[in-house]
């Protein structure tokens, strides 16, 4: 080759560096000559200043028409994503692009139902690896397949095989996509600029999400559930393949590790209790040690009077919210709030003593900014958490208490005789064994349980000193 035409200099390259390194450097050295048609240059009759003055300067404004593409482009895909318009080129497995619009995702029924499949096996217990075993042994394409079946151009990241197969890292990132909830999320990722093609992940708090963007697989519920349980995935049973009753909920109190199930056989009659792994590794602790019948009756029974509580509470609190009644006083009654509100006051304190103590010398300027900086963290999270449950108690008021699926099981609760795997699950978050066979149960719904019990108390101490039928005025002038 000796000689390269083209009709400009855009036409060769937009990247004034690599532009100028092959007419600067390369071209001359291998005695190959350049022309650009409408830009009147020909490297063998240019002198010096075209070549030196005018020709960087034109691939430095090429280059930056790019940029100014590449930054427009950018700025229209951050509008359609904050819009709630689906960009991926592939819609996730569950969902197929609209046929009338493109940007919106519509409910894949067949697949839609493997998803609800998914998360209904691991709530019962199944481990993540257990759930990938039984989709392949029962011949369900996996995402892969099932687009290519579907006529899609897809290709995975990894490429090898001759057909792919449901895997623990393809199940789990179905059991952690929030997508199933019906809000669409994007932005996870961004190129580090417009000449690489390489790509890094965003933090967290920088995603688009934009929620009931479209038709919802899963529950809320169902995925909090599940998300708690994918914490402590286990190994599971050889010969059911699925996870204990208490696996993934049961704790030691006191060295916070999960309790394991022993089976002591004897004669023709055996014992199952639970015991704390750490004692069980001989790595200090004691053993905690509960029988599975006692501790499915004590769950069982706290489980049906937190059930029974809470449906009593929501009772009241209904009652109270049929009166309009004006809730906003009852936010600065929040135990939860004034407790927040405490701390926050005491580091910001902390931050004043601070100043007198530069003042006087007692620390240095470089103690007294990394403390400074550190109790002024800790104020903020404290303004922010007393926010959130501001925010939280305001939504109780505005939407209810509790959905009409969660009231429902609620209500299968109250008259819970025997405790399943999916109940125990949708309803207990964790569950501390203490020594002498005592229990400590989280429950999920305890914010709203504890707001409940917060605004009833601050009713009724309005209604003790308010005479007869001056209630609901009283209430409407508290605040």
């Amino acid at each position: 080759m000796n000689c390269v035409i083209v009709k400009d200099l855009s036409r060769f390259g937009r990247d004034y560096i690599e532009s100028g390194r092959y007419l600067q450097k390369l071209f001359p050295a291998l005695s190959v000559r350049f022309i650009a048609i409408t830009d009147h240059y020909d490297s063998f009759r240019a002198d010096v200043s075209e070549s030196g003055i005018v020709l960087p300067i034109k691939n430095f404004i090429n280059d930056s028409y790019c940029r100014d593409i590449s930054a427009k482009v950018k700025s229209q895909f951050e509008v359609k994503r904050k819009n709630g318009e689906c960009l991926a080129s592939f819609a996730p497995y569950g969902y197929r692009k609209s046929e009338n619009n493109k940007n919106r995702l519509v409910l894949d029924e067949y697949a839609a139902d493997i998803v609800r499949k998914i998360f209904a096996w691991k709530i019962e217990g199944m481990a993540v690896i257990s759930i990938a075993k039984k989709l392949n042994s029962l011949g369900i394409l996996s995402p892969k397949e099932y687009k290519k079946s579907m006529g899609e151009n897809y290709t995975g990241g990894f490429s090898g095989a001759v057909r792919s197969q449901w895997g623990n890292t393809t199940v789990k990132r179905i059991l952690t996509n929030e997508t199933y909830l019906g809000h669409m999320i994007q932005g996870k990722r961004e190129k580090i600029n417009y000449k690489l093609k390489k790509s890094v992940d965003k933090p967290r708090d920088e995603w688009v999400k934009v929620q009931n963007t479209h038709e919802a697989i899963i529950s809320e519920d169902q995925f909090r559930t599940v998300q708690n349980l994918l914490k402590t995935d286990c190994r599971v049973s050889t010969v059911t393949e699925k996870n204990g009753l208490f696996t993934g909920i049961l704790f030691c109190r006191d060295c916070g590790e999960q309790m394991i199930r022993r089976i002591n056989r004897y004669k023709d009659t055996q014992k199952i209790y639970y015991i704390c792994s750490t004692k069980n590794r001989g790595e200090g602790c004691s053993r905690h040690s509960i029988q599975e019948e006692q501790l499915k009756e004590m769950v069982t029974e706290l489980t049906r009077h937190y059930a029974n509580a809470f449906l009593e509470e929501k009772k009241v609190f209904e009652k109270a919210l049929e009166m309009e009644a004006n809730f906003e006083s009852i936010v600065r009654y929040d135990t939860e709030i004034a407790r927040l509100k405490e701390e926050q006051d005491k580091y910001y304190l902390l931050c004043s003593s601070l100043r007198n103590d530069l003042k006087q010398g007692v620390v240095t300027k470089d103690e007294f900014e990394r403390l400074y900086s550190d109790f002024k963290r800790k104020a903020a999270e404290f303004e922010e958490a007393r926010q959130k449950q501001q925010e939280m108690i305001k939504e109780v008021f505005r939407n209810g208490v509790i959905s009409a699926a969660r009231l429902k099981m609620m209500q299968s609760c109250s008259e819970l005789k025997e405790i399943d795997r999916s109940t125990l699950c949708s309803m207990v978050k964790k569950v501390s064994v203490l020594e002498n066979r005592r229990l400590e149960i989280e429950f999920y719904y305890r914010n709203q349980y504890h707001i409940m019990q917060e605004a009833n108390q601050r009713l009724q101490e309005l209604r003790e000193k308010q005479p007869t039928g001056a209630y609901g005025s009283a209430c409407m002038s508290s605040k």
